[in-house]
């Protein structure tokens, strides 16, 4: 299965490819597509749009694993990432991807064992899991990785008991 690991932000979206053969993980390529603050909202959007149907025609994942929106104290950055990631949601139903949605202590759960993981936990493991000789920059990179793993694990775990992977976990 190639999956398709998504971490929206209007600034820098992250985004990893990760392919799974039985247990095993590997990350085929990742980046960040990275939008300038001056620049108007649609283009910057269009930017998000563009480039992940790039990745996708490039890799041909059947999956997306995308982080949900966490709404903390700041709502206008909460604002703009749901806004990068209706984009990013775009693209990947136009490729007619399976979706996965997950909320970040999720995602950290499934990677690290701890849903309050903090950031150099979740690139720490990322690197393990992968079996990378470096830590994934930026920490976007490290969070669509982590996306990618959770949805690949789900996603085994849900085979292993007869049911459909794709579904929507909030």
């Amino acid at each position: 299965m190639v999956i398709i690991g998504i971490d929206p932000g209007l600034a820098n979206t992250g985004w990893a490819v990760v392919e799974t053969r039985g247990p095993s993980c590997r990350a085929r390529a990742y980046d960040c597509i990275h939008t300038e603050a001056g620049v108007p909202l649609h283009e910057r959007l269009g930017a998000i749009y563009s480039g992940l149907s790039r990745v996708i025609g490039r890799f041909g994942p059947t999956a997306v694993a995308i982080e949900s929106i966490y709404f903390g104290v700041n709502t206008r950055s909460a604002i703009a990432t749901a806004q990068a990631r209706g984009a990013a949601l775009a693209a990947c139903s136009v490729a007619g991807l399976d979706m996965g949605e997950y909320a970040p202590a999720k995602i950290k759960e499934a990677v690290v064992g701890i849903g309050d993981a903090d950031k150099d936990q979740v690139t720490y493991m990322v690197r393990s899991i992968l079996g990378l000789d470096h830590d994934p920059r930026p920490d976007h990179c490290a969070d669509a990785l982590a996306a990618a793993i959770c949805h690949a694990n789900l996603s085994r775990s849900l085979a292993a008991a007869g049911m459909p992977s794709g579904r929507e976990e909030a």
